[in-house]
């Protein structure tokens, strides 16, 4: 009678401590027989299983063909393909036994390969050697392929390997990992138990080049910036402090590619890009960590209008060549990618949904009071001007409402403080953000290329953080010493990847869309602190 051994079921009986020191015993013992599993650098691994079973098909239905009713010819054509020697290699995830026989899945980077090992073909010494390995342990096969009278196509062992030892038991198979927390901190041993979940940063990867496909097809040149920074500037990201102890100094990890990219575009690149890595010490939630990946472009001689432009077409082209449609479906939420995207300016989208008027504000006394009669919350005092106000409704009202593509332009300049002001209204700026599944998505200027009222705007920044405590932030002197150069008349926007893959991939949590997302460590052995929930 069969004996299916999924994954040792009666293992999970056993400590993991225990467990581990029964493989560990094992090891030893084939060390004292000179097999060593650690000692191998290399198998001759010949084709991939999902590509073996593609090529088995193929030449199948070639012999079929070609043999049409003659049985003999048929045998003798599957015959010629069963000479041919295969070697694959991957992780055994479950066994088999019959006797002496076993069946065993193998899984390699492309997919999971049955095979079947029978003493009378691997000898009997190496049979016996074969029933002490462990699942999760890392083997080569040498064989051929054949279908077996169930119609799985697998590979018939002639010699195995042992490439590997695993020393842990991995989780039992029917249940697998389903733990979050264990997931995310344990990212291997996710992909072993899920290895759908390598699909998500398999889409990431291509995501990532239809990105730059893109920005290189427009002329952009993709270009690095520095991680590390002299100074803290005054934004209101807050960053990561480090010391260099050659030079003695503070150092900062970048909260944006910003400034040094248009630092470039005055030195006369008029397209530039960066894919880059961004660090901010803030709050983690299901939309946010404290590092992330952004592409920020730069673009010479056109405005924020021309980049709206940019980015709608950008990700229509994206989503449709990595997802086969423009339009998704983003956890149960229909998202037209592919339609033009709606564009509403700030004072437009609040009296939409807020049905707020900015117009009939006379003054910052008239927001403020109008804030309070809606019950949405304000500095006290002075100082929140009709900016601000307008600022705080659309952040009541508005951004929820934003499901379908949307694009936000024309920002109040107190929270604009490197994008143009409109010349026909200086108190709003050239900016617009643009939001999916009411979550914001990007953000671009036209860029502030005077220097002197983007000093202006840097000493009020610098101002602000210090009245807050903040005695280390500083103005980009240098940035401004680049502007007095001369920036021509620039359109940047930047945008998050991970909320990209997120919606690409139809996954809730950045942390799905990370492959080591940031977690607070484990308690010490005797705590009762509970894991990192957020």
């Amino acid at each position: 009678m069969m004996q299916e051994e999924q994954n040792k079921q009666p293992e999970q009986a056993v400590d993991t401590t225990d467990y581990r020191q029964i493989r560990l015993d094992k090891l030893e013992a084939l060390k004292a027989q000179g097999e060593d599993p650690f000692a191998l650098t290399s198998f001759p691994v010949s084709v991939q299983n999902a590509q073996l079973r593609a090529d088995f098909e193929y030449r199948e239905q070639a012999v079929k063909q070609a043999a049409g009713e003659d049985e003999d010819m048929l045998t003798a054509g599957m015959a010629e393909i069963a000479k041919d020697t295969v070697f694959i290699a991957g992780r055994m995830m479950s066994r088999r036994n019959m006797g002496k026989a076993s069946f065993i899945d193998v899984r390699d980077n492309s997919d999971r390969m049955q095979v079947y090992v029978r003493m009378n073909d691997v000898g009997k010494e190496a049979f016996e050697g074969f029933k002490k390995w462990d699942i999760g342990d890392i083997i080569g096969v040498e064989g051929f392929v054949f279908r077996t009278r169930m119609g799985e196509i697998s590979v018939h062992a002639k010699k195995l390997t042992l490439l590997s030892k695993s020393l842990l038991p991995l989780p039992e198979k029917w249940h697998g990992l389903k733990d979050q927390d264990t997931r995310y901190r344990q990212r291997y041993l996710d992909l072993i138990c899920n290895p759908q979940v390598k699909e998500t940063f398999v889409k990431r990867s291509q995501i990532m080049r239809e990105i730059r496909s893109y920005l290189d097809g427009l002329g952009y040149v993709e270009v690095d910036t520095p991680v590390l920074l002299p100074i803290e500037i005054g934004a209101a990201a807050k960053p990561f402090v480090t010391h260099h102890n050659t030079l003695n100094m503070d150092m900062y990890l970048r909260i944006e590619t910003e400034l040094n990219l248009k630092r470039l575009i005055v030195g006369g690149f008029d397209r530039v890009y960066e894919v880059g890595r961004i660090f901010r010490n803030e709050g983690m939630d299901p939309s946010h960590n404290p590092e992330f990946t952004s592409v920020e472009m730069y673009q010479a001689y056109t405005d924020y209008i021309g980049m709206m432009d940019l980015i709608e077409n950008m990700y229509r082209t994206i989503t449709l060549n990595v997802c086969g449609t423009d339009t998704i479906t983003y956890q149960g939420v229909e998202i037209a990618v592919g339609k033009p995207w709606e564009r509403l300016t700030m004072v437009e989208a609040v009296k939409k949904y807020a049905g707020v008027d900015y117009n009939d504000w006379a003054d910052d006394a008239a927001a403020r009071a109008c804030a309070k009669e809606h019950g949405v919350e304000v500095e006290e005092g002075a100082a929140a001007t009709r900016g601000h106000v307008l600022i705080a409704f659309f952040d009541a009202f508005v951004e929820e409402k934003l499901i379908q593509p949307t694009i936000i332009y024309d920002y109040p300049v107190e929270n604009s403080p490197l994008a143009k002001r409109k010349p026909s209204d200086p108190a709003f700026t050239e900016r617009f953000e643009y939001f999916m599944y009411a979550r914001e998505m990007g953000n671009a200027f036209s860029e502030l290329n005077d220097p002197i009222d983007q000093r202006e705007r840097f000493e009020r920044q610098v101002a602000a953080k210090r009245a807050q405590g903040n005695t280390n932030c500083q103005v980009d002197e240098d940035y401004v010493t680049a502007l007095e150069y001369g920036l021509p008349p620039t359109g940047g926007l930047g945008f998050g990847v991970d909320r990209l893959v997120m919606l690409l991939t139809d996954s809730p949590s950045i942390r799905d869309v990370l492959l080591f997302p940031t977690m607070k460590p484990l308690p010490a052995a005797g705590s009762d602190a509970a894991p990192d929930e957020a």
